[in-house]
């Protein structure tokens, strides 16, 4: 009796921990009964189902990550590119998912791998070498993610993120390409600098301009300032000469002899009865023409005259 309640007790217990089943927070878990799907909604914790009647089916739920093999892709000018890439994804739809893959996460990965694949081949099918390489990385990834979206929610997966880690050309591309990118930053410093001399050309005729007119007003203004003291001083002499011409003449001639014999050894042929000798020979020369009703003047004021030197004929 004893062994046989004991063995009820071993085959209640074996047939509890057959029928107990828990689910952990970062599993989804599907329920079938004879191998028919019945449900997918159950929720973390501790559950029951009928022994060999109910089976249960756990996924990880987690973010998962699908790091593929580098892949080459042509671009649209024939010429191929290597890009390695991984995607982020997570089970959605258990049902779903169940359904497409059979729960294996290897047939999942096979099929999103594809999906990213086609994708990223038609995307590098509309770009040049250079756009895919250096300018539309980022555009290529959103259009990726979101067509990679849309197809993979058949699966009952979701697509977190897709990512591009690198983009290597070939060896019987690099060399082509990058003489052509040459080229290419070439052609742009020629223009920049056609245009900088462009730029200073006009900036120094524009100094020229400004510089020939400064100096043209400039020139005005000196000669007129220039006009105006010839004028006043013409004006000055005009009544100096009017007010007494015989001073006026013998005052400039004064001037004459300072100018002309400057040293020893000055010498100039001229005839002695020229008119530059007129008052060597009479200082009051002129006086008795000068007429009684014009003032007379004592040479007296005025410095002696210095002695003449001797003229050689």
């Amino acid at each position: 009796m004893v062994k046989i309640l004991g063995g009820a007790a071993v085959a209640l217990i074996i047939l509890l921990s057959m029928s107990a089943y828990t689910v952990d927070e970062r599993d989804k878990a599907l329920l079938f009964s004879l191998g028919e799907f019945k449900r997918a909604d159950i929720t973390p914790g501790l559950h029951f189902k009928f022994p060999l009647v109910n089976n249960v089916i756990k996924f990880d739920a987690r973010i998962l990550t699908l790091d593929a093999r580098p892949e080459r892709f042509l671009t649209i000018e024939k010429k191929n590119v290597t890009v390695d890439f991984f995607v982020k994804w997570r089970i959605q739809d258990g049902a779903q998912y169940y359904r497409a893959t059979r729960g294996q996460e290897r047939n999942a990965q096979s099929r999103l791998s594809q999906i990213i694949k086609d994708g990223l081949r038609n995307e590098f099918a509309k770009r040049t070498i250079q756009q895919a390489v250096s300018g539309e990385r980022q555009e290529i990834m959103s259009s990726i993610n979101e067509t990679s979206k849309q197809l993979a929610s058949e699966l009952g997966i979701e697509v977190v993120d897709v990512r591009i880690s690198q983009i290597d050309l070939p060896d019987e591309v690099s060399g082509s390409v990058y003489d052509r990118m040459r080229a290419e930053r070439a052609r742009i410093a020629k223009e920049l600098r056609a245009e900088g001399q462009e730029a200073a050309e006009r900036i120094r005729a524009t100094a020229d301009r400004k510089r020939s007119v400064i100096l043209a007003e400039a020139y005005k203004q000196a000669q007129t300032v220039r006009g105006e003291g010839d004028a006043l001083a013409a004006d000055t002499y005009a009544k100096a000469y009017t007010k007494d011409p015989e001073f006026y003449s013998f005052y400039r001639s004064m001037e004459s002899y300072r100018r002309a014999f400057r040293g020893k050894d000055d010498l100039m042929v001229l005839e002695p009865d020229s008119e530059f000798f007129k008052y060597f020979k009479d200082p009051l020369a002129g006086e008795a023409s000068r007429g009684a009703g014009v003032p007379q003047f004592s040479t007296g004021s005025l410095p002696p005259p210095p002695a003449p030197p001797v003229l050689r004929q």
